[in-house]
């Protein structure tokens, strides 16, 4: 069980890749943190992992469970292969440890509501780590959806792409990442449109995915072991009769996707993604340009909407935010009960997707 909080917030690290790298000198940035436990089923991955970020104190294990009884955790920070999230932050719920899990939530819906449930049964905080939420232009944005100005919001179109930028390793394998784009970039792009809009309750996916590039020893230096989808395009019915045009690409013969879109009947928004290059058009923090089309007095306006400046580090603003809701005794800061949404796009899309049709997403309550 968790310790009653004092001081010291005492941290555990369950998976030692290069997310977690980031997790641990975000913590180590926050004073009365204090990292004490890291876990990686690889012997001798957590101990060097440990050396590396100099987590002086910090005691390494191969058992997140072990980890999870000795260790006296307030909160945990799971970064672990895609397929582990679920297991791991049930089991930590479950020791009274509250969890930021990073995105994607799970691999399946089945496993984002029992990861939900738990967390609601056991009063603890489940965060999940979408950073781009800390973008004071993605504020903005939700701040000027939600105040009415587009009028109802009928359309959105969302989704982007890089023209080269294919991961390896745990990411392309079916049963570590159960998903290749969708899960990796294509989570932030279902995020920015479904966190305006409230969450509306997705109902239908039509979707396809492929993968040309990855499968291709011309463009992927791992391309026999290469499982998973790099490409996916869906419409998804929502709730309140608004259509959600969705694509995402890990490669592609283009410089990029397009823009973000929303559509109301008052007024309309179009989003450009920063940056420029082979690795830019994905929505994981950034805003190019925010543009709204309206008419006044039947005419055609365009209003520029002055995209904010800002030098805040958007990942270390989740990990604080965590740990003062942790202190606080506030809610989760990103809650799971959203994501679980975003999840059942994702689910439904590969259902759909393997089935070659259109397919209903049937979400349980809570």
């Amino acid at each position: 069980m968790a310790s009653s909080l004092s001081s010291t917030t005492r941290i555990g690290i369950i998976g030692s890749g290069g997310i977690a790298k980031a997790h641990a000198r975000a913590y180590k940035e926050i004073e009365g943190v204090e990292v004490v436990a890291v876990s990686d089923v690889v012997e001798g991955k957590a101990g060097a992992f440990i050396d590396e970020l100099e987590l002086r104190g910090a005691t390494a294990f191969t058992d997140h469970l072990q980890a999870l009884s000795e260790s006296r955790l307030d909160g945990v920070s799971v970064c672990t292969p895609n397929i582990a999230h679920h297991r791991v932050s049930v089991d930590s719920l479950n020791a009274g440890v509250h969890v930021l899990t990073e995105k994607p939530m799970a691999v399946t819906l089945d496993q984002a509501v029992e990861m939900e449930q738990t967390a609601r049964r056991t009063g603890k905080i489940l965060t999940i780590g979408f950073q781009p939420r800390y973008d004071p232009n993605m504020v903005m944005l939700k701040d000027l959806i939600q105040s009415g100005v587009l009028g109802r919001i009928y359309y959105v179109e969302t989704g982007g792409g890089r023209r080269r930028g294919m991961p390896g390793g745990t990411f392309i394998r079916t049963d570590l990442a159960g998903a290749g784009a969708l899960a990796d970039i294509g989570c932030y792009s279902i995020d920015m449109a479904m966190n305006p809009l409230g969450y509306p309750k997705p109902l239908t996916v039509s979707a396809t995915a492929s993968n040309h590039f990855g499968t291709s020893p011309k463009y992927h230096r791992e391309a026999s072991s290469f499982q998973v989808e790099d490409f996916g395009a869906a419409l998804i019915r929502l709730e309140g009769d608004i259509t959600l045009n969705f694509k995402i690409s890990w490669a592609m013969h283009m410089d990029s996707l397009g823009a973000t879109t929303f559509l109301g009947t008052d007024a309309g928004l179009k989003v450009t993604p920063a940056g420029s290059g082979p690795w830019s058009g994905v929505w994981d923090g950034g805003v190019g340009s925010v543009t709204m089309y309206h008419d006044m007095h039947d005419m055609h306006v365009e209003t520029h909407i002055p995209v904010k400046n800002h030098s805040v580090k958007i990942f270390n603003e989740k990990v604080k935010d965590f740990v003062g809701a942790i202190r606080e005794g506030r809610p989760a800061p990103i809650p799971g009960a959203q994501i679980v949404r975003n999840q059942a796009i994702i689910d439904g899309i590969l259902r759909s997707a393997a089935a070659g049709r259109e397919v209903v997403i049937d979400l349980p309550e809570m």
